[in-house]
């Protein structure tokens, strides 16, 4: 039975059992069952298991229905567990529910639909797609390429499969500005510097020795670094986990890492300079 191994259960697949209307409100008002959403509930209060919340979602959604956006983000290890749950409902339409958001599409190519953990899930690409227009969206795609969850090629087709998608250019650009960048490291010091010094905001050290490693730029008394990332290079498995250690190691000793890519510092400079103001003052007043 669907939802079973995580304590939940549709009314539908009870009443198949024989369990009538009388017996299931009975076992609510005793506390036996415990309301989730719409005909759907728990044997279990709290929700303890593993992608509950998800399941539920799907119990109460029935079928063709696939859990996409930031949930299969979260699904696919991409991003951090979000306060709600999100589906696409295929050719039928749901009702939203509070902490559950519902898309809806007319069709969805079986390329896109993967299991995973059990659940149907959008793929790994066609998630980046939907996940297109978020502002971290270089940071999802560098995770996946990092993961070996997609390649350049299968984002392309996935594009194809559905051209009048709202991520699709936002995406599609992204590709397309990796191929030609013009990212160096000492042309990402020269623009930060150029940005930084616009803002009247305090120099930071550049390209020195610290702690073991050499951060893109550092402001000691702060202790915030940042980086700034190159496409390419990040979207490798032995670089991916190079930065986590590396970050690691900085926020043991106390100090904030800021990253930033190549294209934010570029396309999205202000948001850039925003960022590092406000860390710059949240931590001098932490300092007192």
């Amino acid at each position: 039975m669907v939802g079973a191994q995580r304590g939940l259960v549709h009314r539908a697949q009870l009443e198949e059992l024989g369990l009538g209307r009388g017996a299931y409100e009975h076992r609510l008002r005793t506390g036996a069952f415990h309301h989730v959403l719409p005909s759907v509930v728990a044997v279990v209060e709290p929700l303890l298991e593993p992608w509950a919340a998800e399941t539920a979602a799907l119990l109460y959604a029935g079928d063709d229905a696939v859990l996409s956006h930031e949930s299969a983000a979260v699904i696919w290890g991409l991003a951090a567990h979000p306060s709600f749950v999100v589906i696409t409902m295929i050719g039928r339409h749901a009702r939203a529910q509070p902490d559950l958001r519902v898309h809806e599409v007319k069709t969805l190519d079986i390329r896109d639909v993967h299991l995973h953990h059990g659940l149907p899930v959008t793929s790994p690409a066609r998630t980046l797609i939907d996940c297109a227009t978020r502002p971290d969206i270089d940071r999802l795609l560098n995770e996946a390429r990092a993961q070996k969850l997609v390649t350049d090629t299968a984002i392309r087709q996935a594009i194809a499969r559905c051209p009048g998608r709202k991520g699709t250019g936002p995406l599609r650009r992204l590709l397309e500005a990796e191929h030609a960048t013009g990212y160096t490291r000492s042309e990402a010091e020269r623009r930060l510097k150029r940005l930084l010094k616009a803002a009247n905001l305090e120099l930071p050290v550049f390209n020195r020795p610290l702690l073991g490693y050499t951060p893109d730029a550092f402001w000691a008394r702060q202790r915030v670094t940042v980086e700034v990332d190159g496409y390419r290079f990040h979207g490798h498995r032995q670089a991916f986990e190079r930065d986590h250690v590396r970050d690691a190691h900085f926020a043991s000793a106390g100090y904030l890492v800021l990253r930033f890519t190549w294209r934010q510092l570029t396309e999205k400079p202000y948001e850039v300079v925003a960022t590092i103001a406000a860390t710059l003052a949240r931590r001098d007043a932490e300092a007192g």
